[in-house]
């Protein structure tokens, strides 16, 4: 028989939390989830989203051992601005036995009914920031720390329980080793016919001024994009603090236009995958050191974000973009990887044209509808 507990205290969340890293410990191409991080994301006192989210966190257990776990999310702010009356679930992690996903997606539907929610959604973050998508191809693949890791069984599942495709990601793998000519010479006719320059930081200090800039473009750029919700200040001055430490100012670029107003912006990171298995997923007492010492030895980078002002697409500042950071890509590293892209989001998929890539992952959010109570 499985038996569903509801997770509340900081305890319960650390056990919820801890189920994913001993469900995959004998992995070798999973990357640990971060204790701190995923503590600040599910705490509803420390995650500026539970102003508008609503959140319960459920175990499965057989004979007293924990078999599954998953979040439900219930995004007002999501559902207001998109007019749906959707419950999004998160941190679904299962055995390999489709009873347990059975019970454990019933307590969700069982809480969405009860707010008189139509259907379920997901895997979706607390924000757009967050970790989104099922992994539905490329199992052979090292698993990222910015993504969701789960079996090859989790899709099967997801089918047999009545769920289908909403939409889907991708995920490219980018060779670096060369300069792509094509790229700056689109990047200097750009600059000339619509009177745009990159700035040059010398310093991680000097992306400061620029930190809310990038953000207000973010929500500008990604607000018609699938189920975004615009991030809050609070949410942004969590993410600031979060990520500035991580920061690295030759894989910042931003362009702006004669009128000095931020036009564009990508933000590149080395990849945390081997900073993260060296830590061990605790970066608490001892996991500092070898987690920025992988940083700097990796050859692997992290294609972040991307955004341009929706009245600059189409005009070639993606091209200025990635010229600024193409030298010092070219020499720092072999390959880059981007985050998930929508698959149909052909702007984000043309900028990719001149460079050697392949397509190793994608991922997908599943939707399904539900009865009234």
């Amino acid at each position: 028989m499985i038996e569903i507990r509801e997770k509340t205290t900081k305890k319960e969340l650390k056990e919820f939390i801890a189920f994913q890293n001993e469900l995959f410990k004998n992995d070798p191409k999973y990357v640990p989830t971060l204790l701190e991080d995923e503590l600040g994301t599910l705490d509803k006192t420390k995650n500026p989203a539970f102003d508008f989210c609503e959140s319960r966190y459920f175990m499965a257990y057989r004979d007293g051992k924990a078999v599954g776990r998953i979040a439900a999310i219930h995004n007002k702010a999501y559902n207001e601005i998109w007019g749906k009356k959707c419950m999004r679930f998160t941190r679904f992690d299962t055995i390999e036995d489709v009873e347990v996903a059975q019970a454990l997606f019933g307590a969700v539907e069982d809480w969405a009914r009860e707010l008189g929610l139509e259907e379920i959604s997901g895997p979706h973050g607390f924000c757009d920031l967050d970790k989104e998508g099922m992994q539905v191809e490329g199992f052979d693949e090292m698993g990222q720390f910015i993504t969701f890791y789960n079996y090859p069984y989790y899709p099967r599942f997801m089918e047999e329980l009545g769920f289908t495709k909403e939409v889907d990601w991708v995920e490219m793998q980018i060779k670096t080793n060369r300069v792509n000519e094509r790229m700056r010479r689109i990047a200097g006719i750009a600059k000339r016919r619509f009177k745009l320059h990159a700035k040059k930081y010398k310093h991680k200090r000097d992306v400061k001024p620029d930190i809310k800039k990038i953000f207000e473009l973010l929500n500008e750029a990604y607000k018609p994009l699938f189920g975004v919700v615009p991030l809050s200040e609070k949410q942004i001055n969590l993410y600031v603090s979060q990520y500035y430490p991580l920061l690295d100012h030759n894989l910042i670029s931003t362009v702006f236009n004669e009128r000095d107003e931020m036009v564009g912006f990508g933000l590149c990171m080395p990849s945390l995958n081997e900073s993260v298995i060296k830590a061990k997923g605790k970066l608490f007492p001892f996991g500092f050191v070898p987690f920025f010492r992988e940083m700097k030895k990796t050859k692997v980078l992290d294609l972040y974000l991307i955004a341009v002002r929706p009245d600059y697409q189409g005009k070639g500042v993606n091209a200025i973009i990635f010229d600024e950071l193409q030298e010092y890509i070219v020499n720092r590293f072999e390959l880059a990887l981007t985050g998930p892209e929508l698959e149909l989001n052909e702007k984000v998929q043309a900028q990719w044209d001149g460079y050697e890539t392949r397509l190793y992952k994608r991922r997908r959010c599943y939707i399904k509808r539900i009865g009234a109570a």
